[in-house]
């Protein structure tokens, strides 16, 4: 008899992936933070399947898990009991450089992972000085230092809790642009509202610079007359933030991070990895640098 856990043991990404179709780099580094406080809606999921594809499409590109379950860097294969992560780098001040790894079969792409540590981090947070910026001051100085080899990052995508404490507002804080995934379910659009009342506090008082930019549309099943108005009200209240490609309900979507991958890799030729596959190439389209009609002239 076999051992069945065999069946869920990581397999090797062999090779190196490329779309054949290169991505448009932005002007300057894009830094989006993945935010969602209600669990299940394809966060962590939409956060390491958009990051894998730009990197396939040729976008040198940073995932960083923020979230202390640690599921993006099981879906790259790391073994967090192994590494540095998070937790050293927004406690101990461990500077990024020592703790980001380099994700086998990618052209350009980096984790830095969430270790079993990162727990602790909430309640070690709260009396440390500027609490909020922690992350944002070690982000600026790794993007800093990369620039400066030229080997500038195109991506940074922030993954982060299914709630909105510390953690989160770190996040927030070290972000320009917000990417809210929205489960086609109607408690979903409860959610956003809390979530998007915490995002106007933030702009009001730790960074203006914050956006909410981009609306991914998640575990979609346009057989239910429920998804359907779901996404609907979507596109009524935010035309132009949703990426209407939505992300169907796929087994082998929900099955990739059990085997090391995400699903980008582990089953390229499937509903989600298209689907995930279109909307990096979209959110790639609308931070492509513009040519006027000047600079054709």
């Amino acid at each position: 008899m076999s051992d069945s856990r065999e069946t869920t043991a990581p397999r090797q990404v062999i090779g190196t992936r490329r779309f054949r179709e290169p991505m448009p780099r932005p002007i300057s580094t894009r830094i989006f933070t993945v935010a969602n406080q209600k669990g299940g809606v394809g966060k962590t999921t939409s956060a390491v399947n958009i990051g894998a594809a730009l990197a396939m499409g040729g976008l040198r590109t940073l995932v960083i898990d923020l979230d202390p379950q640690g599921n993006a860097s099981t879906a790259f294969g790391v073994q967090r009991d192994e590494v540095q992560g998070m937790y050293e780098v927004i406690i101990k001040d461990l500077p990024i450089k020592e703790a980001a790894l380099k994700v086998p079969g990618y052209p350009a792409l980096e984790i830095i992972p969430a270790t079993q540590s990162l727990a602790n981090a909430e309640v070690e947070l709260v009396p440390l000085v500027a609490r909020e910026l922690r992350l944002k001051r070690a982000l600026t100085n790794y993007l800093n230092e990369a620039a400066a080899r030229g080997e500038r990052f195109d991506y940074v995508i922030i993954d982060c809790p299914p709630s909105l404490g510390l953690l989160t507002i770190n996040a927030l804080v070290a972000a320009d642009e917000l990417l809210i995934p929205i489960q086609c379910e109607y408690y979903s659009l409860e959610g956003l509202t809390l979530l998007l009342h915490t995002v106007t506090l933030i702009v009001e008082h730790l960074n203006q610079n914050l956006k909410l930019t981009t609306i991914v549309l998640t575990m979609y099943d346009g057989r239910t007359r429920l998804a359907n108005d779901v996404a609907e009200e979507i596109r009524k209240h935010y035309p132009n933030e949703l990426i209407d490609i939505p992300i169907p309900r796929a087994v082998r979507v929900s099955e990739a991070p059990s085997y090391g991958q995400t699903v980008m890799t582990y089953d390229p030729g499937s509903n989600g990895a298209e689907a995930y596959g279109q909307v990096a190439r979209e959110i790639a389209r609308r931070g492509a640098p513009t040519i006027t009609s000047a600079e054709v002239g």
